[in-house]
């Protein structure tokens, strides 16, 4: 669960992962060694900031002897519809800007979001590591975590608001980008979700380098219908989530998802949508309900093939059923067994 959700860089100096235990880093990775001078934690228990609090909290930063600062901030779900506030909402948004003001030196930003984090050197082994794992970058720029128990839970929306402000980004867009490009499966309360698109305006409107035309964002057909998750990617040609996914199809296009292997629960689409995906790219299992009884072993190798086929195709497959934790979890454990030739409790 550590290597699957250990900390990465999502925007300039700002990474995402889970609260650290210092006895599993135990590896030469730079990741895992990188010393943070912030650590963010998320907690039902913490309050929202205002500028004073955070301006002595800066003061604090910097009038310490190498010491991390450690601090707190609401997690996700906290701030509820309709009852959140203005001052949340300050809160939120005075947070986004000290993070920025903390981990961009002044005149270090090119107005180009992935600019810091696409360049890549080698190390000894010759193996690409990221240069923003090392102090490269001006000494007053500062490195920030933000942390919680799994990773991605509690952290959702301060890491959703960051990044939409950091790098210019509506919500559905860093939702997508922040699942596909920056390798982060998360989820987001609906509330969060609510929150952040009636903010967007503001966030984009104070974002350092948004230069769009907030009057005029097209919020894509997929986003209401979200249930506050992501299909998980479990290969980078599989990924496993629930019928709610499943009958969502521009989100799976959006997320490059091209094949669906239903198990025991089929999609309820249009004909035309079904038309234009096409009956090669969909498998239904059928008789197989979620009942303990039902054996899925007889359909391991058909349902196999066709992942497979999608791999070889260069397209990814999602594998559902209804809630994506039972039957379609089965198969997708039988490919990773298959494809990387583990057993069934390391799979």
């Amino acid at each position: 669960m550590c290597e699957m959700s250990k900390a990465s860089e999502i925007s300039q100096n700002v990474y995402l992962g889970p609260t650290p235990d210092p006895s599993l880093i135990q590896t030469s990775d730079p990741l895992d060694n990188l010393r943070f001078d912030v650590f963010i934690e998320t907690t039902d228990l913490a309050q929202v900031p205002d500028n004073r609090a955070l301006e002595k909290l800066k003061e604090t930063l910097e009038g310490q002897n190498q010491e991390p600062l450690h601090m707190e901030f609401p997690s996700s779900g906290s701030i509820m519809p309709p009852t959140w506030s203005q001052t949340d909402v300050d809160g939120l948004m005075a947070m986004c800007h000290w993070i920025y003001s903390l981990t961009h030196f002044p005149g270090s930003e090119d107005n180009s979001p992935t600019s810091t984090i696409d360049d890549v050197s080698k190390d000894s082994d010759g193996d690409s590591i990221m240069l923003s794992t090392f102090p490269s970058r001006s000494a007053n720029e500062k490195k920030i975590l933000i942390h919680c128990t799994d990773g991605y839970t509690e952290t959702s929306l301060l890491a959703l608001a960051y990044f939409m402000y950091a790098e210019g980004l509506p919500v559905h867009e860093a939702w997508v980008r922040l699942h596909r490009e920056k390798g982060r499966n998360f989820f987001a309360y609906p509330s969060d979700v609510a929150l952040l698109q009636s903010i967007q305006p503001r966030i984009l409107q104070e974002s350092p380098v948004w230069n769009g035309d907030i009057l005029h964002i097209n919020e894509p057909a997929w986003l209401p219908k979200i249930d506050g998750s992501l299909p998980s990617r479990i290969l980078p040609y599989m990924y496993l989530g629930n019928l709610g996914h499943a009958n969502n199809p521009t989100l799976l296009q959006e997320l490059g998802i091209t094949r669906i292997l239903s198990v025991g629960e089929p999609v309820t689409w249009s004909k035309e949508v079904l038309d234009g995906w096409g009956q090669d790219n969909l498998l239904f299992i059928d008789r197989v309900q979620d009942n303990g009884v039902d054996p899925l072993t007889d359909e391991f190798e058909r349902c196999l093939k066709f992942i497979e086929r999608g791999k070889r195709d260069g397209t990814a497959t999602l594998v559902h059923c209804r809630v994506g934790v039972s039957r379609s979890a089965t198969i997708c454990i039988a490919e990773v067994m298959n494809e990387l030739g583990l057993s069934f409790p390391r799979a």
